[in-house]
Parts: structure tokens; C-alpha cells; sequence
């Protein structure tokens, strides 16, 4: 069987061990459209409350998971020989998927060129001032990266732990546990309450999702009571250009990696992880879903809980590939709409940007705007200038985020599934066996 129609049939295999999550998504699709938000006003209201519930549910436990799973999963790896041999791998598979996705992503927005379509709805005098702005300050990129570089790295712990910032806090996580792992037996006591911490939080993650099933029918109603269908005529080459990416994401590049590197069979991976794949399609965040990646990666997918807790949350936090690649596709709707011709170095800058700019990003709904906002503004161009080229995107932002979480999250397991290959910490009788795998949401 070929390995397209074996990833179909295992996300279908998937899809029948957790129904409820599955038709939560169909009817989801069905309310929204049969109760528009222009007609239905208090439903659409009722919608959101209940989506945001089950999103604060799940996120108010992301932090300590991730700062708990990262330490004590640095601090269990041993000596720093394995740890740096570990890292080092991880580094390379997300490096190589990463740049695999942006080029996916440039090669298909190229091809398909998806703001043709919409160039004539621009103004000539408002793209005549982006085209003026983008020549005038195009060697602006150097203080944007420099801007994203430093916003890296955590002047103040307890500052980035009290706003959310994930990006320097999983910074001082991995430094504060490095530490730890070189101070001996001394750090037990500190690890001991870590452990507690991470057990604590995989308990809370079983109890929020029990609202997993309501929390993804409103989330999904909502979206689609809101924009309906009618959204994808006008800007249909730009979704087309990003599904497409993520088709030859999912089923060629993933399916590479894990032929190249390792041994796993991707039909069982994807099995396995697919309820976490449901959970990120419709929560639409990477940090959301990352207890429940967890979950199907330790109980479903065999991979050690030491290799889970090092990989997974970092993954979640900093390979954000999907998002890369929305971004790509996303400036090169944006020059094209506005007539602003790119040349391949400015390529090439706009790639670098994306793998720095897509690190950075926060593992929640919208995220991805914000990031692309700061790329343009290291090529001399501002979201208000682009305004109308942004509310485009804007009107279809919930649903590329559904598809570049889901893509952020089947790339985090696929590394994870790598290392653990490479490093005979998975069980291959687990991964195979579905009469085995525990529930998980």
C-alpha cells in the first residue's frame, strides 16, 4: 500500500478509536452554518463562551506542564554527552523539516501565485505608497531579526512567566535544567518536585478533557457561524497554496524524515497521534494541545517519557514548521496583492525571518499574524499600510490556524518518534499493538 493511502487509513483508524471528538468537528461545521452569527447573535455569544472555556481550561495548564516536563526531562537524560547528542538531533530533524516547509511553501505560492486574484481590489494609490515603502526601507531586515533575536532571551524569568512570553521561558527551563543535570545527586530534592509537578498537570490534563468534545464543537461552530463559507471565493488560491503545502508536508516530507532516520512505521504513528491531531485542529493551538501530544506520544506511540518530555516541549514552543510555511505563503499573497516584486535574496531574507519570527510565536490562536507583522516591518512595510491585504487574511485566520497547528503538532511526534528510534526508546510493540494503547481523551 502506498504511503498516502496508509496515512489516510491510519488518521481514519484514529478518527473511529475517538469518534466523539470527530462528529464534535462535523456537526461543529453543520451548526455554524446553519446558525449564521448575523442571525443567531446570542448563539454565536453562547458558542465562544463555551470554546473560550475549554481553551483557558487547557492552557491554564501549559505552563508548568512545559516548564515541569522540559527540566525534569533534561535532568533525567544523565550525562551531558547523551544530552548534547539528543539535542543536537533534535535540532537537525526540526531544522530540516523547517526548511523543508518554507520552501514547500515559497515553491507552491510561486506556482500558484494566490494574491493575483485579489490585486485588483487593492487601491493603486495604497499599493503605490507599500511598493514606495517597501523600495525605500528594504535594508530594514537586520533590526528586525536583531528585535526578534533578543525578544528570545529572558531578561527576567519571572517577568516571561508572569505574561506568558513561552519563547524565554522555555529559554531559562533548558538553561536552569542544564544546570541541574551537572550538579549530581545534589539535585534530586529540586527534580523530585518536578516530578510531582509534571505527574500533577498529566492528572489535571485528564480531567479538562472532559470538555474536549463540547469545547471543539463550539470552537468549530463559531468559526464557521462567523465567516461561513462564502470567504474562500475570493482569496481560494491562497487556501489552496497553504492545503497544498500541507498535503506535501504530511504526506512526503513527514513520511522522508521517518523512512531516512528511523524505523518507525508512519501508518502506526498516525494512528496513534491522532487524537491530538483532532484536539489541535480544533483548539487551533499547539500549546493547548501539547498535554494531550504527550498523552498519545507516552500511551499510544510507545516513545519514553524521557524523550517525550525533552522533545514535545520545546517542539511546541519553537518548531512551529506549519506556521513557517503560512507565513511564507502569506507575505507572498500580501507583495503580489500590493504589486511589490521580490527578488531572491529578499526571498531568502523572508525564509530566514520566518524560521526566526515562526520560533518566537506563541502556540495560540493567532499567533501567526502577529509574527507576519513583524516580518514585514523588517522589510519596510507596516500591517497598517497592508491593511486591506490583512483583513483577507484575517477573515480565514481561525481556519489556516486549525491547518498549521495540526501541522506544528504531527511534526513535533514525528521528531519525537525519530529520537526515540535512534535512540531505542520506543516501544515498537506499543506502536503497533492497538489492542494495548490506553484512552486518552
Amino acid at each position: 500500500m502506498k504511503v498516502h493511502w496508509q496515512i489516510l487509513v491510519a488518521i481514519g483508524l484514529g478518527l473511529k478509536r475517538n469518534w466523539h471528538i470527530f462528529i464534535a468537528l462535523i456537526f461543529g461545521i453543520i451548526f455554524g452554518l446553519a446558525c449564521p452569527a448575523t442571525s443567531h447573535p446570542m448563539v454565536h455569544k453562547i458558542l465562544v463562551i463555551v470554546g473560550e472555556i475549554f481553551i483557558k481550561s487547557i492552557q491554564m495548564i501549559v505552563i508548568p506542564l512545559v516548564v515541569s516536563a522540559i527540566i525534569v526531562g533534561i535532568a533525567s537524560m544523565g550525562n551531558s554527552k547523551q544530552l548534547g547528542k539528543i539535542g543536537l538531533k533534535m535540532i537537525l530533524y526540526y531544522g530540516i523539516i523547517t526548511v523543508s516547509a518554507i520552501v514547500i511553501g515559497f515553491l507552491i505560492a510561486f506556482l500558484i501565485n494566490p494574491g493575483v486574484g485579489v490585486s485588483n481590489l487593492i487601491p493603486q494609490e495604497v499599493a503605490n505608497a507599500a511598493q514606495n515603502s517597501f523600495e525605500t526601507l528594504q535594508g530594514g531586515g537586520h533590526g528586525g531579526i536583531t528585535h526578534l533575536l533578543l525578544g528570545m532571551i529572558p531578561h527576567n524569568p519571572m517577568h516571561a512567566l508572569a505574561n506568558g512570553e513561552m519563547a524565554p521561558l522555555m529559554i531559562f527551563s533548558v538553561i536552569f535544567a542544564l544546570a541541574l543535570a551537572t550538579i549530581g545527586d545534589i539535585n534530586r530534592p529540586v527534580v523530585s518536585f518536578f516530578e510531582s509537578v509534571f505527574a500533577t498537570m498529566m492528572k489535571i490534563t485528564d480531567w479538562v478533557m472532559v470538555l474536549a468534545t463540547p469545547g471543539i464543537f463550539a470552537l468549530t461552530a463559531s468559526a464557521i457561524s462567523s465567516y461561513g463559507m462564502h470567504i474562500f471565493g475570493d482569496i481560494g488560491r491562497y487556501i489552496l497554496a497553504f492545503v497544498l503545502g500541507v498535503l506535501i508536508q504530511v504526506f512526503i516530507t513527514y513520511p522522508l524524515v521517518l523512512k531516512l532516520f528511523s524505523k518507525v512505521n508512519v501508518f502506526a504513528l498516525y494512528r496513534a497521534v491522532a487524537e491530538a491531531l483532532m484536539v489541535a485542529f480544533g483548539t487551533a493551538s499547539s500549546s493547548a494541545t501539547l498535554p494531550v501530544t504527550i498523552a498519545c506520544c507516552e500511551r499510544r506511540a510507545g516513545i519514553s517519557s524521557r524523550i517525550c518530555s525533552f522533545v514535545l516541549p520545546l517542539g511546541a514552543t519553537m518548531n512551529m514548521d506549519g506556521t513557517a510555511m503560512l507565513q511564507c505563503i502569506a507575505i507572498v499573497f500580501l507583495t503580489q496583492a500590493y504589486g511589490i516584486p521580490l527578488d531572491f535574496p529578499t526571498i531568502c531574507l523572508i525564509g530566514c525571518l520566518a524560521i526566526i519570527a515562526s520560533s518566537t510565536s506563541a502556540g495560540i490562536p493567532g499567533a501567526g499574524m502577529i509574527t507576519i507583522a513583524l516580518i514585514l516591518n523588517s522589510l519596510g512595510l507596516s500591517h497598517e499600510q497592508l491593511v486591506q491585504g490583512f483583513a483577507f487574511l484575517f477573515a480565514l485566520d481561525r481556519f489556516t490556524d486549525m491547518l498549521r497547528t495540526m501541522v506544528n503538532v504531527m511534526s513535533d511526534t514525528v521528531v519525537a518518534a525519530t529520537i526515540a528510534s535512534n535512540e531505542n526508546e520506543l516501544d515498537y510493540d506499543l506502536l503497533c499493538n492497538q489492542d494495548s494503547k490506553k484512552e486518552v481523551v
